[in-house]
C-alpha cells in the first residue's frame, strides 16, 4: 500500500508541474510580446513566433499526454502488483494449511509409522 501512495503522490506532483508549465507555455502564445514592443516587430516575424510557439505548446502537450498515460499506466501495474502479493500471501497460507494437514495424515497413518520404523532399523 506505502508504493501505491508514493506513486499517487508523485502522479499528482508530476501532473501539477506539467499543468503549470501548459498553463504559462498558453499564456505565453496568447501574449507572446509585450504589448509595448509589437509595433517594432513586423507581421511576418510575428506570425513565425506564433508558429513556433504554437508547435512548441503541441509538443508539450502531446508529451503531457502522453507522459498521463504512462501515470496511468504505472498505476494499473501497482494495482495488479498489490493483487498478486495479496493472492500469494493467500496462497502460501493456504499451502501451509495444506502441508500441516498432510503430515498430521502421514503420522496418523500407519503405512507411513511402519516405513518410518523400517528405515530406522537399517
Amino acid at each position: 500500500s506505502e508504493p501505491s501512495d508514493l506513486i499517487y503522490k508523485i502522479n499528482q506532483f508530476i501532473t501539477l508541474n506539467l499543468l503549470e508549465d501548459l498553463e504559462y507555455h498558453s499564456s505565453r502564445i496568447l501574449y507572446p510580446r509585450p504589448k509595448s514592443l509589437l509595433p517594432e516587430m513586423m507581421n511576418a516575424d510575428m506570425d513565425a513566433v506564433d508558429a513556433e510557439n504554437q508547435v512548441e505548446l503541441e509538443e508539450k502537450t502531446r508529451l503531457i499526454n502522453q507522459v498521463l498515460e504512462l501515470q496511468h499506466t504505472l498505476e494499473d501495474l501497482s494495482a495488479r502488483v498489490d493483487a498478486v502479493k495479496e493472492e500469494n500471501l493467500k496462497l502460501k497460507s493456504e499451502n501451509q494449511v495444506l502441508g500441516q494437514y498432510i503430515e498430521n495424515l502421514m503420522s496418523a497413518s500407519s503405512v507411513f509409522q511402519t516405513t518410518d520404523t523400517k528405515s530406522k532399523r537399517k
